[in-house]
C-alpha cells in the first residue's frame, strides 16, 4: 500500500458504546474531509445493512483468500469463522479522493492500524459508562439473540482494558458533548502538520 500524506483517523469501541453514531456524526461535518473506511467482513448481513455501504460482505472461504495475497491494511477473526477488517484498496480509494479515512473498527483492529501507521493515526477509543448502560443499549437494538448479546458483553470487558493503549479516551455518557469533543479532536489532528 502506497504511505500517503493523509490522515487515518480510528474510533474504536465495544459494541453498544456508540462509537457508530459519533463517527456518522463526524462524517456529516463536511468540512473534515473524511471519507468512511468501509470493512469487508464474512459475517451475515443484519436488519438493513446494504453491501458495499455498510460493509463489504463476502464469504469466509474468499476473506481468507484476500489474507493469503496480503489484501488487508488489518484483519481479525473476531469471533469464531467470523472475520473483520480493512482492504487496502478501501483506504487508497479514500485517500485518492483527496480526503483523510475515518474508521469505525474493532479494538484490536484500530490499535493494529496505529501501530503500522503511527504518526498518520489518531486511535479513540469509545467507553460506555458503565457494561450495564451498555449491555443495556444492545438489548434495545434488537438486532441480536441472546447469546450474542452475551459474547459482545464478554468480548467488551475484555476490550475495555485496551483503552490506555489509544491516544484518547472519550466516555459516552452525553451524546452531545461526545459528538463535541471528537469533533474537536479530529478537527485538530487533521490541522497538525
Amino acid at each position: 500500500m502506497k504511505n500517503n500524506s493523509g490522515k487515518l483517523i480510528v474510533f474504536s469501541a465495544p459494541s453498544g458504546s456508540g462509537k457508530t453514531t459519533i463517527v456518522k456524526h463526524l462524517l456529516a461535518q463536511e468540512e473534515l474531509g473524511i471519507g468512511f473506511s468501509i470493512s469487508a467482513t464474512s459475517r451475515a448481513i443484519r436488519g438493513q445493512e446494504m453491501d458495499g455501504k455498510d460493509y463489504y460482505f463476502i464469504s469466509a472461504a474468499d476473506f481468507k483468500k484476500r489474507i493469503a495475497n496480503d489484501e488487508f491494511v488489518e484483519w481479525e477473526e473476531v469471533y469464531a469463522n467470523n472475520f473483520y477488517g480493512t482492504l487496502k484498496s478501501e483506504v487508497e480509494r479514500i485517500w485518492k479522493s483527496g480526503k483523510h479515512v475515518i474508521f469505525d473498527i474493532d479494538v484490536v483492529g484500530g490499535l493494529r492500524i496505529k501501530r503500522k501507521f503511527p504518526d498518520q493515526t489518531l486511535a479513540v477509543f469509545v467507553q460506555p459508562p458503565s457494561i450495564e448502560i451498555m449491555e443495556e443499549r444492545l438489548r434495545n437494538r434488537k438486532t441480536d439473540s441472546e447469546e450474542k448479546i452475551v459474547e459482545r458483553v464478554a468480548k467488551a470487558e475484555r476490550e475495555l482494558k485496551f483503552a490506555h493503549d489509544f491516544d484518547t479516551v472519550l466516555v459516552n455518557d452525553n451524546l452531545n458533548l461526545v459528538k463535541k469533543e471528537a469533533y474537536k479532536l479530529v478537527s485538530n489532528f487533521i490541522k497538525k502538520a
